[in-house]
């Protein structure tokens, strides 16, 4: 910690000369604007974890209708989305850094929220998983234009809260699609299928793709009014060459940036898919009890660790220039005592009340990670950067984290009643990985910082 004590630390006077200087150089849109920006952007990451996060709720009535195990089902969760998303936002963020941003995400919204929709006529697993696949294509656009859209909307000192914000997104679409899908889980359970025009016969969980996807094609409307903001610094878009060789001179800044964030979303993702089948196994809850506690639970406390996760990122940053990396550190040891307890205890509603704190300490890195690749990147850098943080995030996280807990319940403890164990021994592992990545990154991340404002000055 004497890293963070003393070689680290930021004087006031530092701080102030470091916030008097971006004004100075840069025009950032209005304040009422910007967070207008930030709204729009937050409804359209919404609708994409409502899409994304509507199958926890659906593991039973999937299983039985596609005649499919835990493993399978988590792949549909995990790998399915994964795959396209982290292959296809390596190309999408390097457009990113030099294309018209706001026209990439509109694209984007609609065509995931199409292949949302056509989920719902998916006639086999393997016709479902492609069409899960074609979800992680559009949702590929989203978040790397995102955060550079912030990045040229907000001051430095302002930017992680700004990220936070958006990152809300995460946890009030992840919530929303539990409450959603419980209504309508109760709404639909007595019927068998129902019969479609066009379409033809659908289960009932088919009918929740169509309620939750063709919305979306009105948010890529709305998306598309934004205007695009002028980028700040580096006025030349760099090869590629010079963007891979320049994270190659920071790689163990980002080796460990990237590999914190990922061990905690996987921990995060691993969690969420499986809480809903764990309660109705363990505890004998119904879809609809436990989506609609559950879902509130991470759309209230979810957004408020993200937030407090950004703020707190920006406020540790003006004390310890690797204030941001600090705070993913301690993520991990914040959130590990109540991960494990949550599933381990016998008593249904304190297992759930358990999942509140965990939920929120878990979440600080959804506003802290993002900001700080902002923060480590120069501008025309930033999207490409971010793709890659996402790839890793996204393949280790999204496409690991659900199989990692189905794996261990399927192959090692063989037991689906056992499921409780794999919830906790998995996070707990991850957690733990998370902290010691993140503390073993701290000094890097000063001398990245250095290396970037050396860069900037270069090429202005």
């Amino acid at each position: 910690m004497a890293e963070v004590d003393v070689s680290a630390e930021v004087t006031e006077a530092e701080a102030e000369a470091r916030e008097s200087h971006a004004p100075a150089k840069f025009e950032y849109p209005s304040q009422i604007y910007a967070w207008y920006v930030v709204a729009v952007l937050v409804l359209a990451y919404t609708f994409s974890f409502i899409d994304r996060q509507i199958l926890s709720l659906l593991v039973g009535p999937m299983k039985r209708d596609l005649q499919i195990s835990d493993f399978e089902m988590s792949l549909l969760q995990g790998f399915a989305f994964a795959i396209f998303y982290t292959v296809m936002g390596l190309p999408i963020g390097r457009m990113v850094d030099s294309k018209h941003r706001v026209r990439i995400i509109t694209i984007g919204v609609a065509f995931w929220s199409l292949m949302t929709a056509l989920c719902g006529i998916s006639k086999s697993y393997i016709e479902l998983f492609l069409y899960r696949m074609g979800v992680g294509v559009g949702e590929a656009a989203l978040t790397p234009a995102a955060y550079s859209i912030l990045s040229d909307s907000f001051r430095p000192e302002k930017m992680g809260f700004a990220i936070g914000v958006y990152g809300t997104g995460v946890y009030i679409g992840a919530g929303l699609a539990l409450v959603i899908g419980a209504q309508v889980v109760d709404l639909t359970s007595s019927a068998t299928v129902y019969t479609l025009p066009v379409v033809g016969s659908v289960f009932p969980w088919q009918m929740v793709f169509f309620i939750v996807g063709l919305p979306g094609l009105l948010v890529a409307l709305w998306v598309l009014t934004l205007r695009e903001p002028k980028r700040h610094g580096v006025t030349q878009t760099p090869p590629l060459a010079d963007v891979f060789a320049y994270m190659k001179a920071n790689k163990v800044t980002l080796v460990c940036h990237n590999m914190c964030y990922a061990m905690s979303a996987m921990m995060a993702y691993g969690v969420a898919a499986w809480v809903p089948e764990f309660m109705i196994r363990t505890h004998g809850w119904t879809a609809g009890q436990i989506g609609t506690s559950y879902g509130w639970i991470i759309a209230i406390f979810g957004t408020l660790g993200v937030v407090c996760g950004g703020f707190l990122s920006d406020r540790l940053s003006r004390r310890w220039r690797n204030g941001r990396m600090l705070l993913l550190a301690l993520t991990g040891i914040l959130t590990l005592p109540f991960a494990v307890a949550a599933p381990l205890v016998e008593n249904a509603n304190l297992a759930v009340y358990l999942l509140i704190p965990s939920t929120f300490f878990a979440t600080f890195t959804t506003g802290a990670g993002p900001s700080a690749m902002q923060e480590l990147m120069p501008n025309k850098m930033r999207g490409i950067a971010s793709a890659v943080m996402i790839f890793v995030v996204s393949i280790i996280g999204l496409g690991l984290g659900p199989s990692a807990i189905a794996f261990m319940t399927d192959f090692i403890l063989q037991d689906e009643s056992q499921l409780r164990y794999s919830i906790a021994v998995v996070p707990a592992i991850l957690l733990l990985l998370s902290s010691a990545f993140g503390f073993a990154g701290m000094k890097a991340y000063l001398r990245s910082l250095d290396h970037r404002e050396q860069y900037e000055l270069a090429n202005q």
